[in-house]
């Protein structure tokens, strides 16, 4: 059985966290066009579990009111 030490842990999660943002990014960019600087800002301090709500939630995005929308109703900065 092999065992992570903290740091391998903490790389992981880390990792897993821009893979979303990056994903996350490149779908809504598809989705509703060139994002705003302030705007890709916002997506990238929202936590794994909001980036995977976002995700599911920008499939029925038709414009990017629709992302703003989303951010001004889920994100607590």
């Amino acid at each position: 059985m092999s065992y992570i030490t903290t740091g391998e842990r903490i790389g992981y999660e880390r990792g897993k966290q821009e893979q979303g943002q990056t994903l996350v990014l490149r779908l809504l960019q598809r989705r509703v066009g060139e994002l705003p600087q302030e705007v890709d800002r916002r997506i990238q301090t929202l936590s794994l579990e909001k980036l995977e709500v976002l995700a599911e939630a920008l499939l029925d995005f038709t414009t990017i009111e629709d992302l703003l929308n989303w951010l001004e109703a889920n994100q607590t900065v």
